[in-house]
């Protein structure tokens, strides 16, 4: 069951990943991705995997060493409950970065290769987001190279 949901994880939120990516225009794409509910999927998963383990969680995340959080990450539903965790995160921030990019016009062809980027490696992906938004959110929009108009 475990290995289960830790691949039904990440196909709850491919669709939204696939509107943002390639239907970023689609009226209906900014309106779902809008709420933090496209969450719900992974966030539910998380919980069924820790619900039968809570006190191992709390003692590990209350006082996090390297050794506990080793030992939580290598059973089968730590490793599946970090999965589910990060999908999550990673969808919100995903979205959060769709929005931002459409409010100050950032092209779909850019868009794209970074939401890619932020499914795959999310803290890396976001940084270069955070870059780019720095160099469109000026108040001249010089970078017409990167904006959508």
């Amino acid at each position: 069951m475990t290995g289960f949901l830790f691949q039904l994880t990440f196909w709850l939120t491919a669709p939204f990943w696939a509107l943002m990516i390639f239907a970023p225009a689609w009226s209906w794409t900014a309106r779902i991705v809008s709420s933090p509910l496209i969450a719900v999927p992974p966030v539910a998963i998380y919980a069924v995997l820790v619900a039968g383990h809570m006190p191992e969680l709390l003692t590990a995340v209350s006082s996090p060493e390297l050794g506990s959080m080793r030992e939580l990450a290598a059973s089968a539903w730590g490793t599946s409950a970090f999965w589910a965790h990060v999908i999550a995160w990673d969808l919100l921030v995903g979205a959060w970065m769709y929005r931002e990019g459409r409010r100050l016009g950032v092209h779909p062809l850019l868009m794209g290769p970074l939401l890619v980027a932020t499914i795959l490696v999310a803290p890396l992906g976001f940084a270069v987001f955070l870059v780019v938004r720095r160099l469109c959110d000026t108040p001249d929009r010089a970078t017409s190279v990167v904006t959508h108009e």
